[in-house]
Order: C-alpha cells, then structure tokens, then sequence
C-alpha cells in the first residue's frame, strides 16, 4: 500500500485538527441555528401582498426546475448568462454577461426567488458578517464590550450615507460603496488616535468612543439640512439598518466579500486566541502583535462594511452574538468563530421575521428589534456577570 505524500499528511492532519474542535455544543449551536434560519426564511417567503400558504412557498423554493437549474444561479448570483467563448479572453470581458433574463416561471415562484428569498439570503450574509467582525474587535481588543459600533465602524458609514443623501444625492447609485469607504476610514481615524509607539486595546475602545460620538453628533447635524422627507425616510432607513427592499443585487455585492471575510475568519482564528493571551505573552511567542492586530481589525471592518453597504446600521448583532456563542462553546476562537458564522444568521434572520410581522402590513426596520432585543439581553448579561469589560 503506498504511504502519504508529505502534502496529503499535512492536509489531513489539519483537517483532524479543526475536527478536533467540533464538540456537542458547537454541533448543537450549528444546528440549533440552521433550524431558525429555515424556519424564519419559510415564514419569510409565505407573507406578502401576494398570499401563500407555507406548503406552497416551500414548493416554490425547493422547485427541481429552477433549483437544479444553471441558467437561474447564473442570472441571480453572476447578473445573467455568462458567453463562454470570452472566458479565456480577458480582452473582451465587458461581453461576458449576454442574458439577464430569468428562464420562465409561473408566478409564485417568479415572487418567491426574486423578491422574497434575497431578503432571507441578505439577512444570513449580514447577520454572519456582524457577529464574526464583533467576535474579532472583541479578541482584538481584549474587551468584551467592543462591536463595530463602539469601535466607529458604523458611525463612520452612517455619516458617509447621511452625506451622500442630503449632500450629494447624484452619488446616491454608489452609496453602498460610500458606506464601506466611511467605515473603513473611521476606522483608520479611531487607529490613529489610539496610536502612541503602538496600540493598546484599551487606547483602541476609547478612541472608537470618541469617534463613534463625534461622527454620531454630526449624523445628527445632518437632518437639519435635509428639506425632502423622502430623503429623511431614506436616510433614517439607511442609519438604523432594513432589509426592505433588498434583491438579487445587494446578494451579488456582499457575498464575495462575505466568504473573503470568513475565509480569513476562520483562518486567524488561531491568532485570535494568542491575543487573548496578552501582549506579553503574544511577543514571547514570536507574534507581531501590531501587526497582527491591525490586519485582524481589516478583516473585521471588511465584514462590517460587507453588512452596511447592503443593509445600513444594524445594532447589537455584533455585540451580542459573541457572547451568546461563547456562552455557549466558551471562549476558543476556533469554536467561536464557527458558532458566530451560524448564529449570526440565526438571530438576524428572526429579527427580520420580527420587523415584517410585528405590525403587519406596516414594516418598521430590522435594527428596531434588534435594538429591542438586544437592549435587554445586554442588561441580562451586566446582571448575571460580576465584572465586564477585559475578556
């Protein structure tokens, strides 16, 4: 019998390795999680102007003709066929895209996969972009109370989207693009406050206050100069975070950028762990903490801003779901990255169900319950621990 190449030994010893990690716990978050978001995506896809009993919207899902279908994952995930005779020509990829159009549907299933079923598949990408960027603020920071939110993200793109709408409308095609843009650069801003011949987590928390404050005040300045309450609507839409209206487009933006940022998630999860050991001890182990830190919080913000340039600011989700996973599966990264990818969604997907039902037919936005719910959990939490802060 022929031995291992070096190669495949090393593969299959990492693979027993992460393996190693999965316990009961974790398997029964996962699961746990998987159940909510089918559950909440059915009820999702059954409610709407045009009704449908859940046996029919389940059929209209899980149609063999469409599902198994190419030219439908073409058009929904890639904006239209795609000519294979330009493939292997770089020259002419401006042609790639030659049919936009949906193969026919009847009804039900045309109003199930192009209206309703995105906004489920946006919640999941946005709800696990969340959690995983605060799962890694808070290692990065070594403090639990760190979220994209605290840390300016959020402030940053909600400033840029309040810009762009009241000042500069004709930009308005771009904003999702805006929205990352600020909350990228907020962050930058919020990295050099905090740096003096380094960072420390505690610089790094204080400075995020600071910018989340300032850039929230002049948010607040904004409205003032808005005349059109459409725009005002729009914006106050855009700033406490909705997944009205989404579709096929907003999935094609955050997916890539969403599978780049777990990859690498899951990647550093071991990095994660050594800063919560401290910076002393991070250096002892030949770690670059500066280093490390500052591209462990890009990955962070690339998530963050994957969720706002679809979706707005939506509250709590990045600072709640690590701690419910790590209640869970404790606080190894490598157990709680995985559990942060599936309960994410979890959350995000029956807050949604929450924000379309709770006043139906009226529709308020996703961070309202997750405000809502959030809040509460939080003050649960303050009250249940003895001290909160350093993880």
């Amino acid at each position: 019998m022929a031995s291992k190449t070096p190669s495949a030994t090393g593969a299959w010893s990492r693979a027993r390795t992460w393996l190693g990690h999965i316990d009961g716990s974790l398997l029964a978050l996962c699961l746990g999680s998987l159940v909510v978001v089918f559950a909440g995506g059915l009820i999702q896809v059954s409610f709407g102007a045009f009704s449908m009993t859940i046996l029919e919207a389940w059929q209209a899902v899980f149609d063999p003709d469409i599902l198994f279908d190419l030219q439908v994952w073409q058009v929904l995930l890639l904006g239209g066929q795609i000519n294979p005779d330009v493939l292997l020509n770089p020259l002419a990829w401006d042609s790639l895209i030659v049919d936009a159009s949906l193969p026919e549907m009847n009804k039900r299933s045309l109003i199930v996969w192009n209206i309703r079923l995105p906004r489920v598949l946006v919640g999941v990408l946005v709800g696990m972009n969340l959690a995983v960027s605060g799962a890694i603020f808070q290692a990065v920071t070594r403090n639990e109370l760190a979220s994209p939110f605290i840390l300016g993200v959020s402030s940053g793109a909600g400033l840029m989207i309040l810009l762009t709408l009241v000042v500069f409308s004709g930009l308005s095609t771009l904003l999702p693009l805006i929205a990352s843009a600020g909350g990228a650069v907020a962050f930058l801003i919020v990295y050099a406050i905090a740096w003096k011949n380094g960072t420390s987590p505690v610089r790094l928390v204080l400075a995020g206050v600071i910018v989340s404050t300032v850039f929230g005040s002049l948010q607040t300045a904004m409205f003032f100069f808005a005349d059109d309450i459409g725009i005002v609507q729009s914006a106050i839409a855009w700033t406490t975070g909705s997944l009205t209206g989404t579709d096929w487009e907003q999935v094609r933006m955050a997916l890539p950028w969403t599978v780049v940022a777990m990859g690498l998630s899951l990647f550093s999860s071991r990095q994660l762990n050594v800063l919560l050991l401290g910076e002393n001890t991070a250096r002892s182990l030949g770690m670059s903490v500066e280093k490390v830190r500052f591209a462990l919080s890009g990955v962070a913000v690339l998530a963050a801003s994957a969720s706002i340039a679809v979706a707005g600011i939506v509250g709590f989700i990045g600072l709640i779901v690590p701690h419910m996973v790590r209640n869970i599966v404790g606080s190894d990264y490598r157990k709680l990255v995985v559990g942060c990818v599936f309960a994410g969604p979890a959350l995000m997907v029956g807050a949604d169900v929450g924000a379309r039902l709770a006043m139906n037919p009226t529709q308020i936005p996703v961070g309202i319950v997750t405000g809502l719910v959030g809040g509460p959990y939080f003050l649960y939490l303050m009250r249940k621990q003895q001290e909160m802060g350093e993880i």
